[in-house]
């Protein structure tokens, strides 16, 4: 085995390192260069509180109990007999928590979708596991009755971590239907066809699984207990979208990019020589020409802004008092720009914030890792720091 495939103790907890609690006692390292995009990867922990501080099945039913469910918000799976969301969606797009109570009794499966944004838990585990990967990532939850299964063998076009919180779950893959399929390449029942297993394996409480996008699998509850899982579903960034950033960018220098197409280039007897000629000649111009950090920080930038800031306890503490003590939040990501007057831009969760020049040793202190208050930041314009930090949610109070 290599050196770096050598299993590591687990972490204490998800918000110090949401990978490795994830595939631990493997390395995140090894995850990452033999699994990650490339085979499916079980870790049985045998712990099975592992994952009950992000959700429970009292957790769940309280939800449909006292939620006013949308559409989208939930949807039922039957393996054996397709629900139709008439059966518990109204006109007006609301759902009937008891049809789904009836519905999940007969057999089905309930998901409830994205719960993350309303389950405060869950929410944070999805910025710690964003911070590892640098994607958006949802949850979904799946919660089976014994002895059924919700959804026949598929595939998704997203990478999956599947964390089971309860009950017992037999999984079952697939041969391969699609490798690392595109986004839109939707899976279509009609068009495959599950004919050789290639693994078999069952979760339990507190273990995990991941399934890399285009691996067909189906599941089914295989205890005396319901089955409760959550799907941590990776958007990623694809190298396509890199290049075509890249590419957009060396059109605004180069003007033949932004020439129109040929007049009457969809007719049939269009003659494409010199299309094509015209096509190779700037294929060699992003040979030559075409700069990958400046796609790259556009991309990494805007991931960085889209994230939902995380503003626990900024309402319910009010503006910091002194002798706060605080700390950065370890789930947040930032970048750092200089903008055209000369100001210092903290790139990051909820969008930008500026900071004169003269701010920097503040910011640089308040952002470092290490605790601090108010009287640790140097400069007049200290205080003025502390507050845009905490209100913006890259702070975490720890007390006086």
């Amino acid at each position: 085995m290599a050196a770096h495939a050598e299993p590591v103790a687990s972490p204490v907890s998800w918000e110090e390192d949401a990978l490795a609690f994830l595939v631990a006692p493997l390395r995140s390292d090894a995850f990452l260069a033999d699994h990650y995009e490339r085979a499916p990867f079980v870790a049985c922990h045998g712990d099975p509180e592992r994952f009950t501080a992000l959700l429970t099945l009292a957790r769940v039913d309280r939800f449909i109990a006292e939620a006013e469910l949308r559409e989208g918000m939930a949807q039922l799976a039957n393996h054996h007999q397709p629900v139709p969301p008439e059966s518990y969606l109204d006109e007006a797009g609301r759902i009937d928590p008891a049809a789904l109570a009836r519905a999940y009794q007969n057999g089905s499966t309930i998901v409830l979708n994205e719960l993350h944004e309303t389950v405060p838990e869950l929410g944070s585990f999805c910025r710690a596991v964003e911070r590892a990967f640098s994607c958006r990532v949802s949850t979904n939850i799946y919660l089976t009755p014994a002895a059924n299964q919700g959804f026949s063998p598929h595939y998704d076009n997203h990478d999956v971590f599947v964390v089971q919180v309860s009950g017992r779950k037999l999984w079952r893959l697939w041969e391969n239907a699609v490798a690392t399929p595109y986004r839109g390449e939707r899976f279509e029942q009609s068009g495959f066809v599950a004919e050789k297993i290639s693994r078999e394996f069952v979760l339990g409480p507190g273990d995990c699984a991941y399934i890399p996008r285009g691996l067909m699998h189906d599941a089914e509850n295989v205890g005396a207990e319901p089955s409760l899982h959550i799907t941590v579903g990776l958007f990623t960034k694809k190298w396509a979208e890199l290049v075509l950033e890249a590419v957009s960018a060396l059109a605004l220098e180069e003007p033949d990019f932004r020439r129109a197409l040929p007049a009457g280039f969809a007719t049939r007897d269009y003659d494409r020589a010199a299309a094509q000629a015209h096509f190779e000649r700037l294929i060699g111009l992003v040979a030559a020409k075409a700069e990958m950090d400046g796609a790259f920080d556009l991309l990494a930038d805007s991931f960085l802004r889209e994230r939902r800031p995380d503003l626990a306890g900024v309402v319910a503490h009010g503006p910091p008092r002194d002798g706060d003590r605080f700390r950065p939040r370890s789930s947040i990501s930032w970048n750092i720009a200089e903008d055209e007057q000369g100001r210092t831009v903290l790139i990051g969760p909820g969008g930008d914030l500026a900071f004169e020049a003269a701010d920097g040793d503040a910011l640089e202190r308040a952002l470092s890792g290490a605790p601090f208050g108010a009287a640790d930041l140097e400069g007049e314009r200290g205080a003025a720091v502390l507050s845009a930090l905490w209100t913006q949610g890259y702070l975490e109070r720890i007390g006086p």
